[in-house]
């Protein structure tokens, strides 16, 4: 298998036939981050926040700028695309100018993750019929970047040896996760190519959705289950197949926006069309139907990374390091704390000072119109506070 007109395109043989197979990646970015409220909001959700610092780096990035860097080398720029809502196109254009308005999927309004996937591979397949597709995630901190960009390659690899294949992607657990689903591992897979060794792609016996802890206990102990990573690689074909058989009126509206993407109907038929598609997950909607489908195998591969998902503020202490006492200090303005440990302080106002006296265990975040308290245990309820939130500061 040798690469052909630079990165991404790639001559295989199926059956007698020889193919030129082009990758593409689609990163999906239309989650409203409303557990980091408040400085998450509808206008600029968590994954555009230029909030995350990392060694070396003078300024702060978003979490959508890792996901993008994450792929240079990986696949060409001309082949990436983001999937997210509309109403974020030229905010992302802003901070992205790489990526162009037709590399922009724009959803009138969010209808779960298969519409995500599906529109990519409708739009994808309507010029190449053999595009294959890895569907990436815009909210972690994935770490070393090789070893994700080996394991994605691994990961096209498998659909490109044989198309009826999806890939799915395990993250090598490192704590009994209760918040995750897990993938179990079945048989290993060899590579017909020699490119990777044992202990690197497998079948897969099962999904198992978010566990108790004693289940994730023993998850952990197995060596067998990996973290559901909610990334994939499928053949765009193959996965619009799938549609058809297991959610075919989700496949019908796709085709209509199929048919008029490129001409002058295309923002009119996707508005109309889209927000009439069931709201329904990936998971639920083909892979879990495909496990049992004689027409598809499904793989994973093994990411053996650090993988944080940054979806609330306890979340984001873990990607910077605290002060002696355990606090987290960050921000605009000035953070001064005394007799306190294992805050977090974030001020998003230049000249606001946030002071804190004998506290321990809170969150205190300062932004222009709104002031967040909470105890760092109580995270995980402030969707139920965002609910009541005046929508002007949602």
């Amino acid at each position: 298998m040798g690469h052909l007109l630079g990165w991404g395109a790639r001559v295989i043989a199926f059956d007698t036939d020889m193919l030129m197979v082009m990758r593409y990646a689609m990163i999906m970015a239309g989650g409203a981050g409303t557990r980091l409220w408040p400085l998450s909001r509808q206008n600029k959700p968590k994954q555009l926040l230029r909030f995350i610092q990392r060694p070396g780096v003078s300024s702060a990035q978003s979490l959508l700028e890792l996901a993008a860097a994450r792929l240079d080398g990986l696949v060409p720029e001309d082949r990436r695309l983001i999937c997210t809502g509309e109403r974020y196109r030229n905010a992302i254009r802003e901070s992205l100018p790489a990526f162009t308005d037709q590399r922009i999927l724009g959803e009138p309004e969010g209808r779960d993750t298969v519409n995500a996937v599906g529109l990519t591979a409708a739009v994808l397949a309507k010029d190449d019929p053999d595009a294959i597709f890895a569907v990436l995630t815009a909210d972690q901190i994935i770490e070393p970047v090789d070893v994700f960009q080996e394991r994605v390659d691994v990961g096209f690899t498998l659909v490109e040896e044989d198309p009826s294949r999806f890939v799915t992607f395990a993250i090598t657990p490192t704590f009994a996760a209760t918040g995750y689903g897990y993938v179990r591992q079945a048989d290993s897979i060899a590579s017909s190519s020699g490119r990777w060794g044992e202990g690197v792609a497998y079948g897969v016996a099962e999904f198992v959705e978010k566990p108790p802890l004693e289940k994730a206990e023993q998850y952990l102990a197995s060596g067998d289950y990996g973290w559901n990573a909610g990334m994939f690689v499928f053949h765009a074909g193959t996965f619009l197949s799938c549609l058809e058989r297991f959610k075919p009126e989700i496949y019908k509206g796709l085709m209509k926006i199929q048919a008029a993407w490129g001409t002058a109907d295309q923002q009119r038929v996707l508005g109309e069309v889209y927000r009439t598609l069931e709201k329904v997950s990936v998971d639920y909607a083909v892979m879990e139907p495909a496990s049992g489908d004689e027409q598809v195998s499904i793989a994973m591969v093994k990411m053996p990374v650090s993988w944080l998902d940054v979806g609330s503020w306890p979340s984001y202490c873990q990607t910077m390091e605290p002060d002696a006492e355990g606090n987290h200090l960050v921000g605009a303005g000035e953070q001064v704390v005394v007799d306190s440990s294992g805050n977090l302080v974030f001020g998003d106002v230049q000249g606001h000072t946030t002071a804190l006296l004998g506290v321990e265990g809170m969150i205190v975040v300062h932004t222009a119109d709104a002031t967040l308290v909470m105890p760092m245990d109580r995270a995980q309820d402030l969707k139920s506070l965002h609910s009541l939130v005046n929508e002007k500061l949602q």
